[in-house]
């Protein structure tokens, strides 16, 4: 019969090399998915912390570009608003230099030119002084020019009775005006006035053949310095 008593210790050494050798590997296997593990590991932090450094240099560029761009919006708008200033300066001074260029008929209602300058007759002592407007009592007489009045009143303001109510202005330009035969008068002296304004209402007062306006242009504000007013219109753009 077999020796199995013999035997038996060589089947138990060869099972415990057997296992020895799982043991092994499966020790070996663990540690190697520990490194895997720990690799893996190390991979997700240092991805993490990239897309971080990316999304932080992101964030400051967006806000660098928002900066920029509101800032040139603000450069946009203070130009835009200085442009419109000077527009606004320009156009104003372009109105203020009009209406100083600018010069109106003493009459703005229907009227008839009677008297011319420079017309002799019975009716006065020396050639007519200015250009009459026959209009009715009570019409608007206006400021052909700015300035300012120097004379208003009866006895042509100074100029004499044949005058009758009177109001003379003097102009920047060193002209002077002068607006006979009143029904009434609207300024004072001293008064500074505006192109168009009302200064007066024609009349028939002083030394008149019939309601009319006495217009005259003059080199002073005296009586005997009047020079042709219609030519002297004429030249200001001023047909009348």
């Amino acid at each position: 019969m077999p020796n199995t008593t013999a035997n038996q210790p060589r089947k138990i050494f060869g099972v415990r090399k057997r296992v020895a050798a799982v043991v092994t590997a499966a020790v070996c296997g663990s540690v190697a998915l520990t490194g895997v593990a720990a690799a893996e590991g190390g991979h997700a932090d240092v991805f993490a912390s990239h897309t971080a450094s990316q999304l932080a240099d992101t964030t400051q560029s967006q806000a660098h570009a928002q900066q920029t761009a509101a800032k040139a919006a603000e450069a946009q708008a203070a130009a835009k608003a200085k442009a419109e200033e000077a527009a606004q300066a320009a156009a104003q001074a372009a109105a203020k230099e009009k209406a100083e260029k600018t010069w109106v008929s003493p009459i703005s209602d229907d009227y008839s030119l009677t008297a011319t300058f420079g017309n002799s007759g019975d009716r006065w002592a020396h050639k007519h002084s200015g250009q009459d407007f026959a209009v009715p009592v009570g019409t608007d007489v206006h400021a052909v020019h700015d300035g300012t009045v120097v004379k208003a009143g009866g006895n042509g303001a100074g100029d004499g009775p044949a005058y009758g109510n009177a109001v003379v202005i003097k102009h920047s330009d060193g002209v002077y005006t002068q607006y006979a035969h009143l029904s009434k008068i609207e300024v004072r002296v001293g008064e500074r006035v505006s192109t168009g304004d009302l200064i007066a209402e024609s009349g028939n007062t002083g030394n008149s053949s019939g309601p009319h306006l006495h217009f005259e242009v003059r080199s002073t504000a005296n009586y005997g310095s009047a020079v042709d007013p219609v030519a002297f219109l004429k030249k200001h753009d001023l047909d009348i």
